[in-house]
């Protein structure tokens, strides 16, 4: 299903290829705390974006932070890398296997859990690591409605017949990578194979097709969490309850998915196109967002604190030329927003990335 906008993006992306190694370092990079944070953030973990950066790029935690979600972000990071290592494999088919040993990765070990149902009853179960489910799963949607997803009788079947599909569809040339991309997450979706860690395997393994087929990765944004799962939801209508049909759908019948979507990879490409085109002292990155400040001000004082992350009131004001009152302003604004966070120790952590 072509896209002339999205097509025009990814022209432009690969026109700049091959990117130097500084560009592909500061990508690599973005994206790692991106993606964990978002992916993580949106299934409920409460570490700072900050807090996301310090611990997968200097294994270093600021302020509280809780244990298991801390060991969690860096089994998701542990997952990224396990799966960018196989999306280089370009010869390689997609396995069980592999999806199995990445949810391994990412849940770590059998766990026992409790939910708390929409009526208020608890209900208690095992998650198994790397294994498909052993009961049933079903979400209860923001709009009241019960949603089933595959029994655990059918998932093994079915999941077979995904992998399946995928491998011939790819090799046959049958979908653009996006296309493919996007309805192989919705089809996973609704097999639910797992007892937790659905949704961020099916944004791994989105971004697994993305990548072996060159293109640039994308970040589902915990920010727009309403707008992804209402597309899914609006597709999930179209298709209808049955399990079976939702591991058929076709891209005719999950538009309101896929043209979310292909939205989505647009935006994410033509951000990457900014990140290592613009040069401009004025503009920052900070979680997918463009930052453009009005005043050279704010980004002066960035730079200090990057140079010099002990920096003072004083020093700053010296440095910079503002009177100490419009310094302040700035500085809890900018801690605000999260760019900037102060450690444990006093030093300034800066969380926002410059364009130059």
């Amino acid at each position: 299903m072509e896209n002339k906008k999205l097509s025009s993006a990814l022209e432009k992306w690969q026109k700049l290829q091959p990117l130097s190694e500084i560009d592909k370092g500061r990508l690599s990079r973005r994206f790692t705390v991106d993606f964990n944070y978002n992916s993580n953030h949106i299934e409920g973990n409460t570490l700072t974006y900050g807090q996301t950066e310090l611990l997968l790029l200097f294994d270093k935690v600021i302020g509280t932070a809780n244990f298991r979600e801390c060991e969690e972000m860096k089994a998701s990071d542990l997952g990224l890398k396990m799966m960018l290592n196989e999306a280089a494999e370009a010869h390689q088919p997609l396995t069980q296997n592999f999806i199995r040993a990445l949810h391994k990765t990412l849940i770590r070990e059998d766990c026992d859990v409790t939910r708390t149902l929409p009526d208020g009853m608890q209900v208690g179960y095992t998650v198994h690591a790397g294994q498909y489910k052993t009961r049933p799963n079903s979400v209860i949607t923001r709009y009241g409605d019960r949603f089933d997803y595959a029994s655990p009788e059918e998932t093994p079947a079915f999941m077979a017949d995904l992998v399946d599909w995928y491998n011939k569809a790819e090799q046959e040339g049958l979908f653009s990578p996006v296309d493919l991309a996007v309805l192989f997450h919705y089809r996973f979706i609704r097999i639910h194979p797992f007892e937790d860690g659905n949704g961020r395997i099916a944004r791994l393994l989105v971004n697994y097709i993305l990548s072996r087929h060159g293109l640039p990765m994308i970040v589902v944004r915990s920010r727009l969490k309403k707008e992804y799962l209402d597309a899914l939801h609006s597709a999930d209508l179209i298709v209808g309850p049955i399990p079976s049909d939702g591991v058929k759908a076709s891209l005719k019948n999950i538009r309101p998915f896929h043209k979310y979507m292909v939205e989505l990879i647009t935006h994410e490409v033509e951000n990457d196109i900014l990140f290592v085109t613009e040069k401009d002292e004025n503009v920052w990155w900070y979680d997918g967002e463009r930052i453009s400040f009005r005043t050279p001000t704010s980004g002066k004082i960035l730079r200090e604190l990057q140079i010099e992350p002990q920096a003072t009131l004083s020093y700053l004001q010296n440095e910079i030329g503002i009177n100490r009152s419009a310094l302040q302003k700035i500085l809890q604004s900018l801690q605000k927003n999260g760019y900037i966070e102060k450690d444990d120790r006093g030093f300034w952590r800066v969380f926002a990335t410059p364009s130059v």
